[in-house]
């Protein structure tokens, strides 16, 4: 009967007087406050009030009044909160905050230094080339593929440059050395750099990004089982680019080569055609060339770099939009703007190549404002960091070599399939029967 007239952390004031009880007028009180513990005594078939001397007085108030409880106020369970940074919610900062933050000399650009890149990187393809010809032996062959399609990239990117007009200020000159560079590797430069723009303008917006942009669920399901392993499985997606400048993404039409393409308004065909014309023309040199000197030496000189150029192509454009640890959001509707899109993006570090390619895995900072020079790109970023906080992704330090970039390349392709046909933020989804 004493235990149901206890509720919890409350003490009866039927206490007896030794415990601080007194009576007065007949009626026992019990001051709750400070009385000690309750503690259940094992063999006494009850419950035996404990008063603890802790230095400490009991005060008792020698009012008179019925039995009566004082419950020590009960502190509600509070349920947990989710710590887990939500990278899809609206920054706390505008796109001119972030400019405001880089210093004024990372936009400056030095048409002599973007020029001594070019003129280091072809002197090291052509020394490859005159070294591994030279050797002529299938111990140095595996090493010049690797090396030369490296080099190959590396002037993508110089040309790459070019197109946004980060490489001068001299739009002559950045056509002419994007054509140059782009040419030499079957890339058309203008319809490239077009398509390009369209990329960086729409970027992480679900229908209107280019290259690697999401599949949306139906598109996905529409799709037979070899487009859907030519685009999702590897190694194959990794040499998708040249059948990219062709046909381009599924869900849209058109061709890098065709002026009366989807991707171009009337008033860009001749440029497209210029640039078609100079890929075609180095086409033709590399089919004279095999008659000249014979078509093994251009499989092993040139062929087979081009894949290796293709390949880094391939999973570096999408290692910058897609397998971070959690999955970066993709917009639609009024959800989507350009920083946004942006902060989307995902900086990576290559180790050793990061010179060698030319800081091309900063690209948070190269997506906001491509017409940062590339030289400049880690300066930038290092002073945008402490505005983006935590929609900065931090990439994962490399080794020398960038092995660490396998893994989240391969769980990418592997679980990245398509997103949800509605919806303003969605983000990609598993088919689990492929």
């Amino acid at each position: 009967m004493a235990a149901s007239l206890l509720s919890r952390k409350a003490v009866c004031v039927g206490a007896e007087a030794s415990l601080g009880v007194r009576t007065v007028g007949g009626a026992r009180t019990c001051n709750a406050v400070g009385l000690g513990s309750l503690r259940k005594v094992r063999g006494l078939g009850g419950l035996e009030l404990v008063r603890r001397a802790e230095k400490k007085r009991v005060v008792v108030r020698s009012v008179a009044a019925p039995l009566t409880f004082v419950p020590e106020p009960e502190t509600p369970e509070l349920e947990e909160e989710s710590l887990e940074f939500d990278a899809s919610k609206k920054p706390p900062f505008t796109l001119s905050d972030i400019r405001a933050a880089i210093p004024k000399h990372c936009w400056e650009k030095n048409t002599w230094k973007s020029l001594s890149y070019v003129a280091r990187d072809v002197a090291i393809v052509f020394g490859l080339a005159a070294g591994a010809a030279a050797v002529n032996s299938w111990f140095v062959w595996p090493l010049y593929w690797l090396a030369q399609g490296t080099m190959f990239w590396a002037l993508f990117v110089l040309g790459h440059d070019c197109g946004h007009g980060s490489f001068s200020n001299s739009k002559a000159l950045n056509s002419v050395i994007g054509h140059l560079t782009h040419s030499s590797i079957l890339v058309p430069y203008n319809g490239w750099r077009i398509s390009h723009r369209t990329h960086h303008q729409n970027h992480g917006h679900v229908e209107n990004d280019e290259s690697w942009h999401p599949l949306t669920e139906s598109q996905f399901k529409s799709m037979d089982f070899l487009a859907k392993f030519g685009r999702l499985k590897a190694p194959w997606a990794l040499f998708a680019y040249p059948f990219y400048l062709w046909t381009r993404s599924p869900g849209k039409n058109g061709s890098h080569y065709d002026p009366k393409s989807d991707l171009f308004v009337p008033s860009e065909a001749k440029d497209v055609i210029t640039s078609t014309t100079c890929w075609a023309a180095m086409l033709a040199g590399l089919i004279a060339l095999s008659f000249a000197i014979g078509p093994m030496w251009v499989f092993k000189l040139y062929v087979v770099p081009y894949w290796v150029n293709v390949v880094w192509l391939d999973a570096v454009t999408y290692l910058h939009h897609h397998g971070y640890d959690k999955k970066v959001p993709w917009y639609r509707g009024t959800e989507w703007n350009y920083m946004r899109g942006g902060l989307s993006t995902i900086d990576r570090d290559y180790g050793w190549f990061n010179n060698i390619h030319h800081d091309i895995g900063t690209h948070v900072v190269h997506h906001l404002f491509p017409q940062i020079p590339h030289y400049n790109l880690i300066a930038a970023t290092e002073a945008i960091k402490p505005v983006l906080g935590e929609y900065y992704r931090d990439p994962t330090k490399s080794g020398p070599v960038p092995i660490h970039l396998v893994e989240p390349l391969l769980k990418s392709l592997k679980e990245d399939h398509y997103v949800s046909d509605t919806g303003d933020i969605v983000h990609y989804q598993t088919d689990p029967n492929f």
